[in-house]
């Protein structure tokens, strides 16, 4: 069995959307003798982390709405590091997407270790795909499942369908396939994210 930790590192000058200075993580530390204490303060949507649907609908369901067991099992990761832009319907569609199924998207993203404003994203056209198949969850390795869509409709979309939302992988060393997935958001309650840790097993069975 080998295991894949495909969770961002967390400190600070870390990439962060759209280098956002308010964005970077803050971390400080007291040491009292041979006792060491740290403090962070950041925004939920740091490095790799889970979307409730209150991130972009009113009175959105928060994070507790997510069920563990829908963020534990089998996920399949695909590779589109060959697509520019944006992932479309006609990248995915010859793909095996079952309803059930959890797919995290294998870019360019995963290769760059700077925030790219031209970052790939998800359009609309295979979000609504992939609500039609119905599919439970959906993971990217860009710090936003979107970019420059007026209204946010991938979003939109996906939670409107109950589907998962994981952004900010890191899926540089994980070979398309099929994988045992773990994936940990803190249980922080009552809000619209939550930074996650995600880590994907291969060779060990969903059952």
């Amino acid at each position: 069995m080998k295991m894949y930790d495909v969770s961002a590192p967390i400190f600070e000058g870390m990439a962060v959307y759209k280098n956002k200075p308010e964005k970077q993580p803050e971390l400080s530390t007291v040491t009292n003798g041979y006792v060491t204490e740290s403090r962070i303060g950041m925004d939920l949507h740091t490095g790799t982390h889970v979307d409730s649907p209150l991130h972009m609908i009113v009175e959105g369901d928060t994070m507790e709405s997510i069920s563990l067991d829908d963020l534990v099992g089998k996920a399949k990761v695909f590779d589109l590091t060959k697509v520019k832009d944006k992932i479309q319907k006609a990248d995915i569609e010859h793909f095996d997407i079952q309803k059930g199924d959890f797919v995290l998207f294998k870019t360019t993203n995963s290769l760059e270790e700077e925030f790219n404003f031209e970052f790939i994203f998800l359009a609309e056209d295979a979000a609504i795909y992939l609500s039609e198949i119905g599919i439970r969850g959906v993971g990217i390795d860009g710090l936003g499942i979107e970019r420059s869509q007026e209204g946010h409709p991938t979003h939109k979309t996906l939670f409107k369908h109950e589907i998962i939302i994981i952004e900010g992988l890191r899926l540089k060393e994980a070979s398309e396939g099929e994988y045992f997935m773990v994936a940990a958001p803190l249980k922080i309650l009552g809000k619209d994210a939550s930074p996650a840790r995600v880590l994907l097993f291969e060779g060990l069975s969903a059952n």
